[in-house]
């Protein structure tokens, strides 16, 4: 046998190999012997999906920590969004990143699934936040229990963040 025969045998026995030890499971039927009924094990139909806690939407829960009330006006405040862009930039984006997961959730969108007074709670209060409130609960259990730190920020820090969260 010349050697290109040898390789095409070669590799036609490695191909049986690898095939022949896939074993596929089988269902198991039993027949019994008085009515000769075939029994199969039931399946269930019952579909259980998962929200997480970063796709859920609360506008109502205003969170824990001394921000009661928020008004946004109608127009963004540019000087506000700057401002709190460059808090965002110095103080969150070791572990947030506008647009996508990363240790912590993006905020892209925040103000579409939370409260402004949540948001501003969960800037100014993270420990309390995660203590008490269920969503931010959820959040630590999401993102591997990583905690967010308290960056010991101003109200007004605070408020110029969510501005530019409004622009995101």
């Amino acid at each position: 046998m010349n050697k290109s025969g040898k390789i095409i045998l070669f590799l036609h026995i490695l191909l049986l190999i690898s095939c022949s030890g896939k074993q596929e499971k089988k269902e198991q039927i039993t027949i019994g012997t008085k009515n000769s009924s075939i029994q199969e094990k039931p399946k269930s139909s019952k579909v259980t999906t998962t929200i997480l806690a970063s796709e859920k939407i609360d506008l109502k829960n205003k969170g824990v920590g001394p921000i009661t009330s928020v008004e946004l006006s109608s127009e963004i405040d540019q000087t506000m969004v700057d401002k709190g862009k460059n808090t965002f930039k110095k103080m969150c984006m070791a572990c947030h990143k506008p647009s996508k997961k990363f240790i912590g959730p993006a905020p892209s969108g925040i103000l579409k699934r939370r409260s402004p007074e949540w948001v501003m709670n969960m800037i100014l209060n993270p420990t309390e936040m995660i203590e008490k409130d269920p969503i931010a609960k959820e959040l630590f259990i999401e993102f591997n229990r990583s905690p967010m730190i308290n960056q010991n920020l101003s109200k007004k820090d605070a408020r110029d963040i969510i501005e530019y969260f409004r622009t995101l």
